[in-house]
């Protein structure tokens, strides 16, 4: 099995998705451990100097300036724990879970949060052995990170809680910790607030959602190329002089995909000198809006690149061997989630975008008068409805998409006492994001089907690559002879868009589309 090894620097979102997936284990760098030691070092230091520093030997949030003694320390890392692992809520997926794992220790990796070296290597055992804290969802603010789900895999790491045991089920996390000769983790000064104070939930959120969207953008093109050869619209408005013209890197990009997508369409082709001179924007604008879709996950790419190798807890440790003292140790607010936050809100409103999009061109298929076809694609229209309710199922899938679109982030509340006066709503709005994904995936799987069926009434091929999208459709969803329920057509193409396996298995046989 691959194994990826942490330093605090280089981590990315596809390893992140290899490890919550269980096709890698972990390892902590030896370039990462000097700094771990370092960093621990100065905690060490102040420990031993009797000095007074916030996180290490005060009490937290509005009980900062409550000053607590040496032999009571241990206890208040663990008190710390259990206080603050309230979440509720159904439990994260275990995938969710070890990717939080992975972007925890990844973070603590930095060298900047003074934690044992053997808090690492409980994690890393964790994760290699497999054992799964049962995390309620619910419960992060935001800001100071994302505690109470942190504090319920933090209270696994010292032997209590609960874990996954497969089946939805769970059980006490001492039965696999013996199976694997594990014991509970001691926390020392600070270990417990490095644990639960940092912004691991909401990256993981981010980090399985970047992945869905990241394929859905390209079936997004397909379901788009499908739907211009199934009603016959034009390719032109994909001619690369008209994107030179505008060059933003999106519309650009999604342009030079259509065209690979429709090169030596036979369709295409055959209506290349006709009388039609413009097609309706959901198709001829396409560029446009898709593109400036694909900008947003350029962004929340690169935030998340920057997230995933930050340090997220509070106070942060600086060692200065030559010049030790009090300006090592800083509080400061990288807990805060406010960007991605709003990250999450501006994808999740441009996914909103292609939902929308997507519909229209459904609509513009199934209306007779717009398209050329049988009213709603049926053999017998009148007797027969077809694929007329498609359309209301992925309208209704776009009005909770619309839902999802309401920003999560323009919400703050005050806690701690006024302590912590702002907060970022980080975590729902990452866990919005990635439900939203769903969502979208609903109206692309009902623009798929109702573009194949539409191309079944035209005798012309359409081009290799809508050849071979559409007999993965095809290997779920029988051509239409009559009316039926679709309902499960629908769902099963949804979760294959989901899954990224079609994409995968279009590209081996026609060649790697533009990214």
């Amino acid at each position: 099995m691959t194994l990826i090894s942490l330093d605090g620097n280089t981590l990315t979102a596809a390893e992140v998705m290899r490890v919550a997936t269980g096709n890698a284990q972990v390892s902590l760098s030896s370039d990462a451990i000097p700094r771990i030691e370092a960093a621990r070092a100065v905690v060490e230091r102040i420990l031993s100097n009797n000095e007074t520093v916030y996180g290490i030997n005060t009490g937290f949030g509005a009980l900062v300036h409550q000053r607590i003694s040496s032999e009571d320390l241990a206890q208040l890392q663990t008190n710390l724990v259990r206080s603050h692992a309230t979440a509720i809520g159904e439990l994260m997926s275990k995938e969710s879970v070890r990717a939080m794992m992975t972007v925890r220790i990844n973070s603590l990796s930095k060298g900047n949060s003074g934690v044992h070296p053997e808090v690492l290597q409980q994690l890393v055992h964790f994760l290699n052995y497999d054992i799964t804290p049962a995390i309620p969802r619910i419960g992060s603010l935001g800001a100071s990170g994302d505690l109470a789900p942190l504090s319920h895999m933090a209270l696994s790491l010292i032997g209590e809680g609960e874990v996954l045991s497969g089946n939805g089920e769970t059980e006490p996390t001492l039965n696999q910790m013996k199976k694997h000769g594990l014991i509970p983790l001691e926390l020392r000064a600070k270990d417990g607030l490095s644990l639960i104070n940092g912004t691991s939930q909401m990256c993981s959120f981010l980090v399985l959602a970047e992945q869905r969207i990241a394929d859905l953008l390209v079936y997004a093109d397909l379901a788009l190329c499908t739907s211009i050869e199934a009603r016959k619209a034009s390719v032109k408005p994909s001619d690369v002089r008209v994107h030179d013209a505008r060059p933003h890197p999106g519309q650009v990009l999604v342009s030079r995909r259509i065209r690979a997508i429709l090169k030596d369409s036979p369709i295409m082709e055959s209506h290349s000198n006709c009388e039609q001179v413009q097609d309706a924007y959901s198709f001829r604008c396409a560029p446009q809006v898709h593109g400036a879709i694909y900008e947003r996950l350029l962004s929340l790419q690169n935030t998340l690149d920057i997230e995933l190798n930050s340090a997220t807890d509070n106070p942060l440790i600086f060692p200065d061997l030559s010049n030790p003292g009090s300006h090592e140790v800083i509080s400061q607010g990288n807990f805060h989630g406010e960007v991605l936050a709003l990250t999450a809100d501006a994808m999740t409103a441009a996914m909103f975008e292609l939902g929308s999009i997507s519909e229209r061109r459904i609509d513009q298929m199934l209306d007779p008068a717009r398209s050329g076809l049988p009213a709603f694609l049926a053999k017998d229209s009148g007797l027969e409805s077809g694929l007329m309710i498609v359309q209301y199922v992925a309208g209704a899938s776009l009005g909770e998409l619309h839902g999802h679109a309401a920003p999560r982030s323009i919400f703050s509340t005050s806690t701690s006492a006024g302590q912590e006066d702002h907060v970022s709503m980080g975590a729902t709005a990452c866990w919005n994001l990635l439900q939203a994904t769903n969502r979208l995936s609903e109206v692309l799987a009902c623009e798929f089907i109702v573009a194949c069926q539409a191309l079944e009434f035209n005798d012309v091929q359409p081009s290799n690559v809508i050849v071979a999208m559409k007999q993965r459709i095809r290997s779920i969803v029988e051509p239409l002879e009559g009316d039926r329920s679709t309902s499960a057509d629908i769902i099963s193409v949804a979760n294959e868009l989901l899954d990224g396996a079609w994409l995968a298995r279009v590209e081996a046989e026609v060649g790697r589309l533009p990214r």
